[in-house]
């Protein structure tokens, strides 16, 4: 029997010593199990061609499953891929129904891209008032960016 947390902890331990081959070892089959933090590590692996050649649809797919099961950073993440086009085609508005559930998470990451999104009329209508409050939400002042 697979010890499940022990694979997930020894899995994110060679994530975060770079030790990337082995991390994708241990975390690969967990991920297609659906456990989240591997889905979210994993995906961050192949769409950074860590230890492996990239692969952004893959990369896509794992980050979807982690932001379907409301892993933050991966919700953030699938924002990101959505508003560059990577590994999906690129669609502003499904970014900023990502970045929108990243803010409910409290990230601030999340706000920053929102606010640049309603500053500049990407995915969303334009609305400086809406970035200057998710600017100010982020800790910036909004008469830095607006």
């Amino acid at each position: 029997m697979v010890d499940i947390e022990a694979d997930l902890s020894s899995g994110i331990a060679a994530f975060e010593t770079k030790s990337f081959g082995s991390a994708m070892q241990l975390l690969s089959p967990l991920a297609e199990a659906g456990e989240v933090e591997a889905q979210f590590r994993v995906a961050v692996m192949l769409q950074n061609g860590l230890g492996m050649a990239p692969n952004e649809p893959e990369a896509f797919r794992f980050m979807t499953l982690a932001a379907d099961q409301g892993h933050a950073l991966a919700q953030h993440a699938l924002g990101v891929m959505y508003l560059h086009g990577e590994g999906t085609d690129a669609d502003p508005s499904k970014a900023a129904e990502c970045f929108k559930k990243g803010i409910e998470r409290g990230l601030t990451g999340s706000m920053v891209a929102l606010a640049q999104m309603y500053q500049h009329g990407n995915g969303v209508e334009i609305d400086t008032d809406e970035a200057a409050r998710l600017y100010s939400a982020a800790g910036f002042d909004p008469s830095e960016f607006i």
